[in-house]
């Protein structure tokens, strides 16, 4: 049976360290786990870590630390720099997947025809930390502030970039482009009246790539989980 696995954002190298209330609550009053027991911990940062219980209190659990590894990423580092949606629900659910799937960070987009700015990032971070840990993962995705679409495309941190639109040009299938892997790349998803033609002609002269996601038209979400299934 796996151990019981829990996010701690401030983890020493080594020894022994109280956990926060949450965690602590959870172990001592849902898990009901005493002392001697194990469990795992991760900061998001790649690592892992095996702790046995010191002391189980429902408010300042203390654990030590008696195993150590560290996880490398992906050799590629996908973005998803998408639109924020009408439907807050359905960003939510997108922001899940992604990071059960693996992507390194994710950008919500401002574009001109995105029609709710409405971000909480602390509870987009909490989902994030939670499909993290039900996935086992070590690596939680970054997640940035809204950034405005004219802002993004003039980054020059990325390897490889894309814009995945819908309008009747022509592009590349996500699918078909096999090249070898990058360090970093980013594939940019529109909002659910798609990028306008202004925007899409300053991407490409940013030199971002036009792909196809498909032969079928997609929420705004769910072509950002199938741009990160075909990236990762």
């Amino acid at each position: 049976m796996s151990l019981p696995f829990f996010f701690e954002e401030n983890i020493p190298a080594d020894g022994s360290f109280f956990l926060s209330e949450g965690s602590s609550r959870h172990i001592s009053q849902v898990l009901r786990m005493q002392e001697g027991e194990q469990i795992l911990t991760t900061n998001g940062k790649g690592y892992s870590f095996k702790c046995q219980i010191i002391s189980a209190n429902k408010k300042k659990t203390e654990v030590k630390i008696i195993e150590k590894e560290f996880l490398p990423s992906t050799i590629t580092k996908t973005t998803i720099a998408i639109s924020l949606i009408k439907n807050r629900t359905r960003f939510e659910w997108f922001i899940e997947k992604a990071t059960e799937i693996g992507v390194h960070a994710i950008i919500p987009l401002l574009c001109k025809r995105t029609e709710n700015t409405h971000f909480k990032k602390d509870r987009l971070v909490a989902i994030m930390t939670s499909a993290m840990l039900q996935s086992r993962q070590v690596w939680l995705p970054e997640l940035s502030e809204p950034v405005k679409m004219n802002d993004i495309i003039k980054r020059l941190d990325f390897d490889q970039k894309y814009i995945a639109h819908c309008t009747e040009e022509e592009k590349k299938e996500l699918r078909t482009i096999n090249l070898d892997p990058p360090s970093s790349r980013i594939i940019l998803i529109g909002p659910e009246g798609d990028f306008t033609d202004d925007e899409i002609k300053s991407a490409l002269q940013q030199n971002y790539i036009p792909v196809s996601l498909g032969d079928t038209r997609l929420r705004t979400e769910t072509a950002g989980i199938v741009a990160a299934v075909l990236l990762l």
